[in-house]
This record gives C-alpha cells, sequence and structure tokens, in this order.
C-alpha cells in the first residue's frame, strides 16, 4: 500500500500532540507543576496509550485520507466524533487496567488540550500540505489520450494533494495531442536530465500511447541512474488513487508488478486477523443484533423469517451461502428473480431501511468468517447470476476470486454502494488493487474506515 508521505507525518505530530496533552493537563491540574505527575501510576505508558488511541479513532473517521473531501464543517464533526470514540475506549481500558488511568480531572483536561492543539495544527497542515513545496514535481512523457487521463481521472484539487504536473513531454509515436499546447514541453536537443535538474523533477511518468519504438530509453536510464524515480501510468494511477484503471490495464503489468503475494505465514496471519477482528466485532455488536431480530419479529410478525441466506460466489469462484438480517420483505425476488437494490427500493421494510443504512444487516456474515467461508476484509461476494453477466462485461472479474470475499473491503470505503454495471466496474478498480496490495495493516486501516462508512452512512441503500 502506498502511504502519503505528510499524512504520516500528521499523525506522528498528533500523537506526540496527544501525548504532550496529557503532560499539559497535569501541569494545569495539579497548580502548574509537574512533580505530581506521581498520581499517575505509569505515567509513560498511560500518555502513550492516549497518544496511540486518538490518532487510531481520528484514522477511523478518515482524517488521514489524502482525498478527504468533507471541507471545514466536516473536519470538524468527525474530529469530535473521533475523540469521543477514543474517550469511551479508553474508558474501557482504564476499567480494564486500572492502573493506567489518568484520572478524572487529567483525563478530561487531557483530551480538551489535545482536541485543541489538534484543530489548530490541522489548518496549519493543510495550508502547506497544498502548495507546491510539499508536492512531488512529476514530468509526463507522452501527450496523447492516456497522459489526458491525469487531468481526467485526478481533476480536483484534493486529488493532486501528493504531486504537481510540471509538464508533458510530447513522443514521436503520439498518434494525437490531447494536451492543451500551453502544457507542452519540446525538449529540442536539450537532454532529458539536464532539463529535470534545471526544474528539480522528482518523477517521471512514462503514459505512451504507443510503448514500442516512441520511448527513449537510454535518457530514461539516465535519469534512472541520476536517482530520479521513473514509473509507468498505471503505478502512478495504483498510487494517486488507490485503485487499478481497468481501460489501460494490461496482462504484462499485473505479471510483472509487485504484490499478489502468498505464503503459508500470510494465510495464517490472515486467518487469525479475521477470527480475533469478528469475534471482537461480536462482542461490541450483539446487543444491536438482538435489538436488529426483535425489530424484524414485531414488523413482520411471527413466521416471519429474521435471516435470509443467499447463494454468492467464493474463494476460487465456489458457491457459498451468505447469512445476513433480512431487510426486504418475503419473497422480495419471487416475481422477477434477481434484480440490483435501487435508492428507494419499495422491496425493503421500514426496519430494513435502518439496518442497511447502518449495516447491521450485514453482521451474522461473521459467522461466514469464523465457518471460514469468507475473511473480515475482502472483495464484496456477488450473486451467480450477476457473476456470469460481469465476468462478460467487466475486464479481470475473474481475479476478484482469488482471494476471499469480505464482509467490508477497499472498494466499500473508497466508493458508494455498487447496484449497476458502471459501479462494479468503479468497484472492480478498487477490488484490483486491494488484491495486489492486501496486507494486515491494510485490512487494519479498512477495518478502521468501516467505522467511518457505517456512521455517516455511505454509499447505503
Amino acid at each position: 500500500m502506498h502511504l502519503r508521505v505528510p499524512f504520516l507525518l500528521l499523525a506522528l505530530l498528533e500523537f506526540c500532540i496527544c501525548v504532550a496533552a496529557v503532560y499539559v493537563a497535569v501541569y494545569v491540574r495539579f497548580d502548574r507543576t509537574l512533580t505530581d505527575v506521581v498520581h499517575i501510576r505509569s505515567p509513560i505508558l498511560s500518555s502513550t496509550l492516549f497518544g496511540l488511541v486518538m490518532p487510531i479513532t481520528m484514522m477511523a473517521m478518515g482524517l488521514y485520507q489524502s482525498r478527504f473531501r468533507g471541507g471545514v464543517l466536516g473536519v470538524f464533526l468527525r474530529s469530535v466524533i473521533g475523540f469521543a470514540g477514543g474517550a469511551v475506549i479508553l474508558a474501557l481500558l482504564y476499567y480494564i487496567v486500572p492502573s493506567l488511568y489518568l484520572g478524572r480531572g487529567v483525563f478530561g483536561l487531557a483530551i480538551l488540550i489535545a482536541f485543541f492543539m489538534v484543530g489548530t495544527l490541522r489548518p496549519l497542515f493543510f495550508h502547506y500540505v497544498d502548495r507546491d513545496l510539499m508536492k512531488l514535481r512529476v514530468l509526463v512523457l507522452g501527450s496523447g489520450d492516456k497522459a489526458a487521463s491525469i487531468g481526467r481521472r485526478l481533476r480536483r484539487k484534493v486529488d493532486r494533494r501528493g504531486f504537481r504536473i510540471v509538464g508533458y513531454v510530447p513522443l514521436a509515436t503520439d498518434v494525437t495531442t490531447a494536451i492543451d499546447s500551453a502544457k507542452l514541453i519540446e525538449l529540442g536537443d536539450q537532454r532529458l536530465l539536464d532539463y529535470c535538474i534545471e526544474h528539480d523533477v522528482d518523477e517521471i511518468v512514462v503514459a505512451a500511447d504507443e510503448r514500442r519504438g516512441g520511448i527513449p530509453l537510454e535518457q530514461l536510464l539516465e535519469v534512472k541512474l541520476h536517482g530520479l524515480d521513473v514509473i509507468d501510468l498505471l503505478s502512478f494511477f495504483e498510487r494517486e488513487q488507490g485503485k487499478l484503471p481497468l481501460e489501460i490495464l494490461r496482462p504484462d503489468w499485473l505479471i510483472y508488478s509487485d504484490g499478489f503475494e502468498r505464503g503459508a505465514m500470510r494465510d495464517v496471519m490472515k486467518r487469525l486477523f479475521d477470527v480475533v477482528a469478528s469475534l471482537l466485532i461480536l462482542l461490541v455488536t450483539w446487543p444491536f443484533m438482538v435489538a436488529c431480530a426483535i425489530a424484524i419479529r414485531l414488523e413482520d410478525g411471527k413466521g416471519a423469517p429474521i435471516f435470509y441466506k443467499q447463494t454468492r460466489v467464493g474463494y476460487l469462484g465456489k458457491p457459498f451461502e451468505v447469512l445476513k438480517f433480512r431487510s426486504m420483505s418475503v419473497n422480495a425476488e419471487s416475481a422477477g428473480g434477481a434484480q440490483w437494490a435501487t435508492t428507494g427500493d419499495s422491496r425493503v421494510t421500514r426496519t430494513g431501511e435502518v439496518i442497511r443504512k447502518t449495516r447491521i444487516d450485514e453482521l451474522p456474515q461473521i459467522l461466514n468468517v469464523l465457518r471460514g467461508d469468507m475473511s473480515f476484509v475482502g472483495p464484496r461476494p456477488e450473486r451467480p447470476h450477476f457473476v456470469e453477466q460481469l465476468n462478460e462485461e467487466i475486464p479481470y472479474y475473474r481475479e476478484r476470486h482469488a482471494v476471499k470475499p469480505g464482509i467490508t473491503g477497499w472498494a466499500q470505503v473508497c466508493y458508494p454502494y455498487g447496484a449497476s454495471i458502471k459501479d462494479s466496474v468503479q468497484k472492480q478498480e478498487f477490488d484490483l488493487y486491494y488484491i495486489k496490495n492486501h496486507t494486515i495493516f491494510l485490512d487494519m486501516l479498512i477495518l478502521c474506515q468501516t467505522a467511518e462508512v457505517v456512521l455517516f452512512g455511505k454509499g447505503a441503500r
């Protein structure tokens, strides 16, 4: 997975702020002296725990996403929820391990101090991160359709937080020029390396429409040996968008690029993560599951089923029965067979509207995870009818079955609910990225960001 260095730095700074906030709270609480830090049994451990939990809950709110588009109000709301969630988690940890307890006064002050210090830091951070000073200076080789796709796919300011396009260098094999002439750079007799040094270029992106005979390999090798990064367009989109664009994806790139790693240890770690995550989520959510079952029974009567079983396509294309809380009326598809869910679907019950919005209807799938049919994180499993259709219309769709399907996934936290072929194409680009780059760290990140999806009802139908 590609991590933004500025946002890693932000997380580190906010960790330090939260740790410092504990000591500032002690200083304020006990008559402006740090000698009374002895009232805390484990000051270093307690302050470190405070510093870790708060950034993690803010990450769960999506506040370390470089493409976050929530605006000032969105950042404020997510920060409030993140700190409130962090306070609840810390209170539970203090109850379990009393030796970590900070004391009510210090704990409350530390939260307030950290919140306002983080609130002061973030506007300054985004002011500087949006300046060219902290961006990679990128030179694009190519001026055709593939080069122009950078502007089409990365239109917004937040999409370009990590880089700045210096210009586009036309290649001899460009059939057409799809770039504004003001952005074109004619090197003439000047060497590519000399231009890069003169204009402080950090990276070259090769976006040639025709690769054979059109790429100046000797000059690119010279640039590479000088220490500049040289990447192709697919790798650039993979890093900047967190997905693999299907219209330019090539089998040879998938074969020779990094990723798709498997192994016994990785499989064991993945299974261990699935079981632990499932049990923890089950421990937290069982009251909501009981309430959901009661609500379904009250709305639809004693004879109506609470759960709904549906055949889905799983690992290596094998079918399995997925378990969900029933959110639609009984026999909702008896007339027309399998159908995409739509906004305001008349088949959805009143209880179903709530549990679909909050994703509670998905919670019984924890049993599928514990049984081994699914992972906690992975591409969402589709129904056989739709899989046959999507295999015909979407490139590389069969490859999504190379890993176990999941309750949540990279596509779920990055893209709204998929209920059409067009949506499935977009989600497939994210799913391919996950299949190529999946690690335990990425799974943990997805699990944290799923909280944001649930709390803010992203894409629910």
